[in-house]
């Protein structure tokens, strides 16, 4: 959940490598990166771009990266491949590393990392967002005078102060490497391999694998195209209790996108008209769920 955070990179695209200077890393993201992109060419390779070389103490911070072929997500008409696809590469990124099975027990060791690139909690995470949206909700954002988005702000807000929300954030399943950014511009389809490979991991970490496929299935990006979340969801064949938590995120993150979509939000200018009334349906179809 990104709006309103200006670019905060400089990406130079060559032939076969993207050099990519950071504007800000305060939060690490060039570190982020560069871990998540050693770990991914160890055990996933091909789902992200390849490391080449890093300048991680220069100013700016610099990687340097492989170029992957495809086009994002983000405003494409999605069909059934692509969605089959972006599933495909969901589940290869929460599996592929060691010790990053989401159905295993909570008992379970932790993710093991590879030697020399350790990975962080995930810069955004169940429990910043339960804050974040709180917050949102608290200020009382102007959002219009449309009776569905009153009353999708008025129910929304009630099921905010729910105590039960306080315990979403508890993962009863080991971490996985995540995004921590749902945004389809992320996700590139390749039609020549029928592959979605994924990209922008300065933001990424461990995580908690249910907040992040909602990451994916409500990121206002989706605006942008087509995408059938509920399909995307379907491919992943969740265990009951992983697919409640999901759906509990989906609200969260729905409601947040909402409440900074109004006139003056800071999420407004950067989505199409209609986008709030929009938004407000889906948030309502989802608490009514």
């Amino acid at each position: 959940m990104a709006a309103g955070r200006s670019t905060t990179h400089d990406i130079e695209i060559r032939d076969d490598i993207v050099i990519k200077r950071y504007r800000s890393w305060e939060r690490g993201e060039h570190r982020r990166e560069w871990a998540a992109l050693n770990v991914l060419a160890l055990h996933a390779p091909g789902l992200a771009p390849a490391p080449v070389r890093a300048d991680l103490d220069g100013s700016p911070p610099t990687v340097v990266m492989s170029r992957l072929p495809g086009t994002p997500l983000r405003g494409l008409p999605t069909g059934p491949e692509q969605v089959r696809a972006l599933a495909t590469a969901l589940t290869h990124l929460h599996q592929a590393i060691p010790g990053a099975d989401p159905l295993a027990p909570a008992s379970r060791p932790p993710l093991n990392p590879t030697p020399g690139h350790v990975l962080k909690p995930a810069a955004w995470h169940p429990a910043a967002a339960v804050a974040h949206v709180r917050a949102l909700a608290a200020a009382h954002p102007d959002l219009g005078d449309s009776p569905g988005t009153r009353r999708a702000f008025t129910l929304g807000t009630a099921w905010l102060s729910d105590p039960s929300l306080d315990r979403l954030p508890a993962n009863p399943f080991p971490p996985v490497l995540g995004m921590a950014d749902g945004n389809l511009a992320n996700y590139l389809w390749d039609p020549d391999t029928a592959r979605v490979h994924i990209i922008d991991w300065e933001d990424s970490g461990l995580a908690d694998r249910a907040f992040e496929l909602a990451e994916v299935a409500e990121h206002i990006s989706h605006v942008d195209g087509d995408l059938d979340s509920g399909l995307l969801l379907a491919h992943l064949d969740l265990a009951p209790a992983e697919a409640a938590r999901v759906h509990e995120f989906r609200r969260l993150l729905a409601l947040g996108w909402l409440l900074m979509l109004g006139p003056d939000g800071p999420a407004t200018r950067r989505n199409p008209p209609g986008t709030l009334d929009r938004q407000a349906e889906r948030v309502l179809a989802l608490l009514d769920s």
